[in-house]
Order: structure tokens, then sequence, then C-alpha cells
């Protein structure tokens, strides 16, 4: 078999990273798939405090997450530049080295995770009648850290080689097998909450296998025992990357707390409602995130090579089709947002129609604004790309402060609704960090080094 490996260093850039994208985006749409079966099944079935307790818990398991996604992101920088560069087993020794750290990482995260699940929901105030569900489901999700650590990592070394197909194809396949569990769970056995969980997991294990069998059959990855090892300096180094990265998602996960804990008390309805445009937040940013994944790769192997020049070309070509492609999703969003949310939510005509106003309400928000999203992932991954991981980790800062604020002190201003623009506001105070630090550190990058075509 042979491997789907790409350089990204020659040819047209825009061409590239739109190619390199697409599986990206349709294994993102199907990883997304997910979230949105496991809330329908649950809706459906188990109803609207069903709901709201996944609602409850979401931005827990988001944080859970984005800590795993910043470290192997972190992680596949070096790797990317590697490759790019063409020192094999330079790239052999990091991939090691990732993956012991990935390991440990992953223990420590598992323990954590559990420690902190019910007091956290405390501290959110989780309305009574949903906190079991919400614990039940956060404590079998963080069981399964290790799984999405693997899947996360597995995916992120495809990806700086280039291979955007086989996470695609791995994201395809566990997508099937997640539908079907969560069927069987939830509707035939009767497993609740706990079985959606359950389900989600075991489709994780199946793609992170996928992948791992891809990967063992890419000849410039034939690892030996040698490469698995700490020493030197290596480890510190993809550390470096990867702790600003994870500190990144993590303080915007925290800002996403504060949201969910001033949605909490406006009662379990909004609550829902809330939750059900949360999970379709996912397919809103799916292609943002799939050209943020494709400048990772882009402007590493690119750094790697010494072709600045091709980078700044890149940055300009993933704007272009971001903007282009954020106002087509924001445009489907506004005219077929309403026919969508009715699917994840049920209960009495009264109850269905009051979720679903708050749910639109919140969507047509957001799809508005949609461009300014789009820009925050092109412009931060680009930079990551680049070597530098402190500056986006300052515009999460950012992020986090523009999202707490908003959250707290605009419902009290214009009511309830006024918590829907917590999260534009907290694009756009990233936006503002990040557009000026891409030219600060494309211009740093470029009086380094001797830019080529």
């Amino acid at each position: 078999m042979t491997s789907h490996t790409k350089t990204m260093t020659e040819g047209k850039p825009a061409f590239l990273i739109l190619t390199f994208a697409l599986p990206l985006m349709i294994g993102n749409v199907f990883q997304q798939l997910y979230t949105v079966v496991d809330t329908m099944v649950v809706g459906k079935a188990l109803g609207v405090p069903a709901l709201a307790a996944i609602g409850a818990a979401d931005w827990m398991n988001w944080l859970m997450l984005g800590v795993i996604q910043g470290i192997t992101q972190g992680f596949g920088i070096l790797m990317a530049q590697a490759f790019g560069a063409g020192k094999y087993k330079e790239l052999r020794q990091t991939v090691g080295c990732s993956a012991i750290l990935s390991l440990l990482s992953s223990v420590l995260l598992l323990c954590a995770g559990q420690c902190i699940a019910h007091p956290v929901l405390s501290l959110l105030q989780t309305p009574p009648e949903i906190m079991d569900n919400a614990l039940l489901y956060l404590r079998i999700m963080y069981l399964g850290v290790p799984i999405v650590m693997s899947y996360n990592l597995f995916a992120t070394i495809l990806r700086s080689l280039g291979d955007g197909r086989t996470p695609l194809l791995a994201m395809i396949a566990a997508a099937v097998v997640n539908i079907l569990l969560d069927l069987l769970f939830v509707l035939v056995f009767g497993f609740g909450i706990g079985g959606a969980a359950a389900a989600t997991l075991i489709a994780q294990l199946f793609s992170s296998l996928f992948c791992l069998y891809r990967i063992r059959r890419i000849e410039v990855l034939s690892l030996c025992p040698a490469d698995f090892c700490l020493q030197g300096h290596l480890p510190a180094k993809l550390l470096m990357l990867g702790f600003p990265m994870a500190f990144q998602n993590a303080v915007i996960s925290v800002g996403g707390m504060i949201v969910q804990f001033v949605v909490n008390g406006f009662g379990v309805i909004f609550i829902a409602g809330f939750t059900a445009t949360n999970k379709l937040y996912g397919v809103l940013e799916v292609a943002a995130t799939s050209y943020g994944y494709s400048m990772i790769t882009y402007a590493g192997q690119n750094l790697g090579a010494g072709k600045i020049t091709r980078i700044r070309k890149g940055m300009r070509a993933a704007l272009t089709i971001s903007l282009v492609t954020s106002a087509l999703i924001a445009a489907v969003m506004l005219l077929f947002g309403r026919a969508i949310l009715s699917g994840f939510i049920s209960g009495t005509p009264q109850e269905f129609e009051l979720t679903l106003q708050v749910a639109y309400r919140y969507l047509a928000v957001m799809s508005t604004f949609l461009p300014i999203l789009y820009i925050l992932h092109v412009t931060r991954s680009t930079i990551q790309g680049m070597g530098n991981t402190v500056l986006p980790m300052v515009s999460g800062i950012a992020e986090f402060i523009m999202r707490a604020a908003s959250a707290i002190l605009l419902p009290a201003v214009v009511g309830e609704s006024g918590i829907f623009y917590a999260e534009i506001m907290a694009w756009a105070g990233a936006d503002l960090i990040l557009v000026i630090s891409y030219f600060v550190v494309i211009k740093k990058t470029e009086t380094q080094a001797v830019p080529t075509l």
C-alpha cells in the first residue's frame, strides 16, 4: 500500500490548501456527526432534560478535547517542519518522543478530569435535575481520554506529512460505527446518556486503530526502539510548542464555562435551546478548522524548506477561500436553520417552540458574524505553523477575556439574548491580536531566512 504523504512546498498555494483541506473538511463533518447524532438521539429519545444535561457538560468536554488537540497539534509543527526539510531521522525521533509525551499526558489528564468533574459542574450551578446525567456523561468521556489522545496524535502525524485522506476515511468509518452504536445503546438497550458517550468513545477507538495501521505503512516512519526516548532538547522543544496551544484551548474553554454558568441561570428550556445550536457550532466551524489544519501543515512545511514567500501567498489564498466559504455556510444556516434545529428538539408543543426560538436566535447571530471566526482560524494556524505558539496563546487569553466579560455584562444590559453575542466578541478580540501578530511573525521570519520561490 502506498502512502498518501504530500509535500506542500511546490505548486499553487490555493490549490494545495483547498485540496488538503477538503478531505479534512469532510472528515470533520463526520466527526461532528458524532456529537450531532448523540444530541439528536438523546434529545428525541430522552427529552429536553437529557439534552440540557449534555449541554451542561459540553464545555468541560471541550476543555479536555482542546487540551488534547493543543498538545498534539503543537507536536505536529515540528513534524511538518522536519518533513518539509527532508530530515526523516529527525522526523522519526519527533514522532517517537511525541508518542511518549502523549501517553504520559493522557494519564495525567484522565486523573485530573475525574477529580474535577463534579466540583466544576457544581461551580457552574448545573441544575439539580440534570446534574446526575451531566456527571455520568463527563465521567465516561473522561475515561476515554487515552483513546482521544491517540486518535489526535495519529491524525496529527498523518496531516503533518500531507495526508488528509486517511483521517477522512477513519472519520467516515467511525461515524457509521457511532451512529449504529448510538441507536443500539440508547434506543435498544436503554443505556441513556451513558450509552451515547460510550458509543462515541468506541467509534473513536476504531478511528485511532485505522490511523495507526496506515502510519505503520509509511516508509519514512519506520520507527525503531531508539526513537522512543525523552533525551536531549527534543522533549522540551515539543512541550514548548504543545503547552501554549493546550493552554490557549484551555482558557478558551474556561471562557465557555463562564458562558455556560450564565446560561444555566436561564433555566432548562434556554439551556436546551443553547445546546442545540452549540451542537451546530462544530458544523459552522468545520471548514474553518480544516483550513486551519491545512495552514499549519502548509506553513510548517514551507518554513522547513525555507520558502517564506510561499507562506505569504498561502495566507492570502486561505483568507480568500475562507471568507467565501463562511458566507455560503452562513446563508445556508439562515435559510434552513430552523428545519435543522428541529431535529434536535422534542417535548411538549410549548417546550418545542420555546426551545426552537432560543436555538434559532443564537444560530442567526453566529451565522451572521461567521467570517470573523474563519479569519481567526486561518491566521492563528498560520502563525502556529511558523513555530510561534506564544502569540496565538495570547490571542486565546484575549478571547477568554472578551467571552467572559461579554457573557457577564451583555445579559445584564440587554437581557438573555445578550449571551448570544459573547462568542462574537471573543472572536473579534482574538482577531485583533492575531492579525497584528501575523505581520510581526512573518516579517521576523523573512529577516531570518532568505526567501525562495
